[in-house]
């Protein structure tokens, strides 16, 4: 049950959100725009985040937008990022960690690179972000983290072992840290959707050429309003879509041996599909 709201963190407040420059990030910053005070869009492309916040600011008088470009899969840039919006930005009442990547594949047949550029990703910047602005928030009595996490962190498929373990981290990591901020006046919240239609099923290098069907993907607008609903009802886990809820539902309670045995005749095709794939 979410806890009394009281006023949401993100009105009049400075609010930071990751991998802005597409997708559910992109949707975040504009639809809170009327309401934060200020807005600190980060992503790698600084033209994409310029011309958004250039955008923003037409649209929405008073509002202050400062953009960063910042790899987050390299630990040291990411510090440096924190101390350029510490000394110039200052306080952040709400992080919106929403930069995330995929992969897709067997992993022995993975590239080690790539799977730990996922989990400097979607891990180990989202935990650096989070410590460095938290403690503040506790000070003042009032903010919010948001994680913009995914099914795979409720459940799992093969052919993304690497990608559920660092969405199942996120799971955990925010469900204790919710916990850990009652009564303090913060909160932690996730919203987990199932396929969203941006620019990461591309990224993530699907090689079977299958399209999500359309009856599970939801657009990063719908991701990203249902998102800010949560942090509004101060929710600590939220799953977008009706059906897709209801799969993960049904995954939940289903016996682990159930579900392993569909996803063994799962993960085999998986692999067929990829050494087919490989030998042309």
């Amino acid at each position: 049950m979410p806890e009394s709201s009281g006023a949401s963190p993100i009105d009049g407040g400075t609010i930071l959100v990751t991998g802005a420059s597409s997708g559910i990030g992109r949707s975040i910053a504009q639809q809170v725009a009327h309401r934060a005070r200020r807005l600190v869009l980060v992503a790698r492309r600084k033209d994409r985040l310029d011309a958004l916040a250039e955008d923003l600011k037409s649209k929405h008088a008073g509002l202050a937008v400062s953009t960063f470009s910042c790899d987050v899969s390299d630990r040291a840039a990411v510090a440096g990022f924190v101390e350029e919006v510490r000394s110039g930005v200052g306080d952040i009442d709400v992080i919106v960690n929403n930069a995330g990547l995929g992969d897709l594949g067997v992993f022995e047949r993975s590239r080690l690179e790539k799977q730990l550029f996922l989990v400097d990703v979607n891990i180990a910047a989202l935990v650096t972000l989070t410590h460095a602005f938290l403690p503040g928030m506790v000070q003042r009595g009032k903010g919010a983290v948001l994680m913009i996490s995914s099914g795979f962190g409720l459940s799992y498929l093969p052919g993304v072992a690497t990608y559920a373990g660092t969405k199942h981290f996120v799971t955990g990591f925010t469900e204790a840290l919710h916990c850990e901020l009652a009564g303090t006046g913060v909160f932690a919240c996730q919203i987990c959707p199932g396929p969203v239609a941006t620019e990461f099923e591309e990224n993530m290098g699907n090689f079977t050429g299958k399209k999500v069907p359309a009856m599970l993907e939801i657009s990063p607008d719908r991701c990203a309003r249902e998102a800010i609903a949560a942090v509004d009802r101060r929710r600590a886990l939220v799953v977008p879509h009706l059906f897709f809820k209801f799969v993960i539902w049904l995954s939940l309670r289903s016996p682990r041996w159930i579900t392993r045995f569909f996803m063994r005749i799962l993960g085999k095709r998986v692999r067929a599909e990829q050494l087919a794939k490989a030998s042309g």
